[in-house]
Formats: C-alpha cells, structure tokens, sequence
C-alpha cells in the first residue's frame, strides 16, 4: 500500500481541530514515502532505530523535525545528538544524562521526554512513578543543563479493550500534572504528552494528549522483512 493521503489529510486536519501534533511514523518506510507526506506539509517524523533514522536524515530535507520513539541505547545516543528534534523514550536517569553530555559536546540543547511505564506488559520500557519523580529531582540538581525535559510519553497495552487503553492514558496525564508541579525555571518546557497511535489516539487525545504516534493509518503494513 502506498501512503494514503487521504488518510493523512483527514487525520491532520482533525488533530489540528485539537491543537494535537502528529509524528508520522515512519520506520521501515523509504524515503520517498516520506516525501509524499513532507510534500504535504508533514514535518514531524518518528523513528525507531537509530543507524535507520541517521540515514535517512542525511538524505532527506533538513526541516524535516526527527523523532527518536523507540528505547534507545545510551551509547548511540551520539549518533543522533546532532540532529535529532525530540527523544521520546528516556526511560532512565542514566540515559538522560548521557543526552546531555552529548548535546553538550554538540553544543547544542536537546528536548526529550520522559517514558512512563503504564501497560502491564513486560515488553513495554519506562519508568515509574518513583522513578519518574527521581529523575527529574536528579535533573534538576544537573548544573549544565544541555537537555529540556518538555514532557512525558507513554504506551498503552497492546489490547482491544479500549477502556483499559483509556485508564492507561487517564493515569499517565495525571502522572504528566504531578511531574509538571515538580519543575521550578523548567516549567515552561513541559508541556507535550506523547501519548496515542494508529489504534488508540482518539481515546488518548480525550484523555489530555497532545501529541500522537500514527504509523500505519498513513503508510500501510510495515514489512520487517526489508
């Protein structure tokens, strides 16, 4: 299936509606599918492997704004350091800090989010949250600060019970209020909850998202097998 850009229109138009930002997700895609979505004005895309997200920003258009969605490991971090828009998925304090220091040797500041751990499925990544309010109690004691943490994301069960999808949602924006209390000056940056894709993103912007992950609804099927 070629992208639908049919789809796309109707999609953005509505998230637009809502003051919602769409991550195309385009992992596995070609580049010229991407195109056919940046011809349309799309300029936010989601990848999930870095050595494939370093390739394709080398060939693609330079305004394009890349986001990192998948669990990524502290030691490619610097693969993606000097370009990269949004890291999704800091799911630990270690990670977060390793951002950092590569994005002080680019000099430059990067913004990520914080990952919440709100699925009861083992193969999903995050934090807690103890471990969410640790870090950002640990980041704020960071004298050289290269990173802003702008919000959080997170990934409901992989189910066909939207209600449950919906509770899932309903605790990570309430996570999202009490970690925004817990900022002093970095208040101002954390506004973005990353949460809803392909399946689920109506009931995730209902429940406070302002920012969704759509793959498949624009680009079809992925074949894992290229």
């Amino acid at each position: 299936m070629a992208v639908n850009k049919e789809a796309y229109k109707e999609i953005k138009t509505f998230l637009d509606s809502k003051a919602v930002t769409l991550v195309a997700v385009s992992k596995t895609k070609p580049a010229e599918d991407i195109l056919e979505l940046y011809e349309l004005g799309q300029r936010d895309f989601g990848e999930n492997y870095v050595q494939e997200l370093a390739e394709k920003a080398e060939k693609l258009p330079k305004d394009i704004r890349w986001h990192f969605i998948g669990h990524l490991q502290s030691n490619k971090v610097k693969y993606i350091a000097p370009f990269v828009h949004l890291i999704h998925g800091v799911d630990s304090f270690k990670l977060l800090k390793e951002i950092n220091k590569e994005a002080a040797k680019k000099n430059r500041t990067i913004d990520v989010l914080l990952q919440a751990y709100i699925a009861q499925e083992e193969t999903k990544f995050g934090m807690d949250e103890e471990e969410l309010q640790s870090a950002i109690t640990e980041f704020e004691q960071l004298e050289n600060k290269h990173v802003n943490i702008c919000g959080l994301m997170g990934m409901a069960s992989f189910t066909d019970d939207l209600e449950k999808v919906r509770a899932e949602f309903h605790f990570l924006k309430s996570l999202f209020n009490q970690s925004a209390g817990k900022f002093t000056p970095h208040a101002l940056h954390f506004t973005t909850l990353s949460m809803g894709m392909s399946a689920d993103y109506t009931v995730a912007i209902e429940e406070g998202s302002t920012m969704v992950r759509i793959g498949s609804l624009l680009f079809g099927t992925r074949n894992y097998n290229q």
